[in-house]
């Protein structure tokens, strides 16, 4: 389904029983909706899933131009607003969850728990040049040459390895996606910088982290954790930046954690 909302079209899926609580799933960069389906099915039985692709993702509209994490922000609160959801649980997987700080800090009470996985709440300086190369490669060359080292980060070795048809799943998720929104989403990433405003956050938090994410490592969750005073950390084993596809029972479990105690 698609909705207008913040003056673009959002593409959404909403799985699960009518009346229960609401529990939204927001992916990383170069992915969509798909990205969940794991998370769709362990979840469904007792929430009302929404599962939404980000501007310039997927389905949804891919403008032109920088995007911004408020303007992400706001496009998530008109899709909340179009599907008149006033209370509900986030997960967000690395820029998703930099959606979700940054939604949580611009529209507090709204979600009741902060799922924020494999994701920063700040970068150093010095990483403003690795996103500028990739906005120019994509500019220049498209998308294919930034699957590889894409999925390089994203999974580790044996993984990639053992289960080649997920990781192709993957790959063509990075693949398809716009290079307008991929260009816009990486002017967004880098700007970043709630780490201070952390302890406004008044839900509980989930911080999960694969251990050997190179992207947005442990000491970024351990920040987050610190940050955030009603914070939980998890630290997946055998897993890197995609946590929630490499070691889906854990992630799926400490969700569930989470998801219990915060009713």
């Amino acid at each position: 389904m698609k909705a207008k909302t913040n003056g673009i079209e959002l593409y959404y899926e909403i799985h699960g029983p009518d009346g229960a609580p609401w529990l939204v799933f927001s992916h990383s960069l170069a992915c969509s909706v798909r990205m969940w389906d794991e998370q769709i099915a362990a979840f469904r039985e007792r929430y009302r899933v929404l599962a939404f692709d980000t501007r310039g993702h997927g389905q949804s509209a891919a403008p032109a131009g920088a995007y911004t994490l408020g303007q992400m922000a706001d496009d998530l609160k008109g899709l909340l607003e179009h599907l008149d959801i006033r209370r509900g649980h986030f997960v967000g997987l690395s820029m998703g969850g930099m959606i979700g700080q940054t939604f949580a800090l611009k529209y507090p009470g709204i979600f009741q728990s902060l799922t924020l996985a494999d994701t920063t709440s700040r970068y150093p300086a010095e990483a403003a040049g690795a996103w500028a190369e990739r906005i120019k490669t994509a500019q220049t060359h498209g998308m294919q040459p930034l699957v590889e080292p894409t999925l390089a980060r994203w999974f580790t070795e044996s993984f990639r390895k053992a289960t080649p048809d997920t990781v192709a799943r993957i790959a063509a998720q990075i693949a398809d996606t716009p290079v307008a929104g991929y260009v816009g989403c990486c002017h967004a990433i880098p700007q970043i910088n709630v780490t201070a405003r952390l302890k406004e956050i008044d839900c509980p938090v989930l911080v999960i982290v694969g251990e050997q994410d190179p992207g947005t490592p442990v000491a970024m969750a351990r920040e987050i954790h610190a940050g955030a005073p009603r914070s939980k950390l998890v630290i997946l084993p055998n897993a890197a930046h995609l946590s929630n596809i490499e070691q889906p029972a854990g992630f799926d479990k400490a969700v569930a954690e989470l998801l219990a105690d915060a009713r």
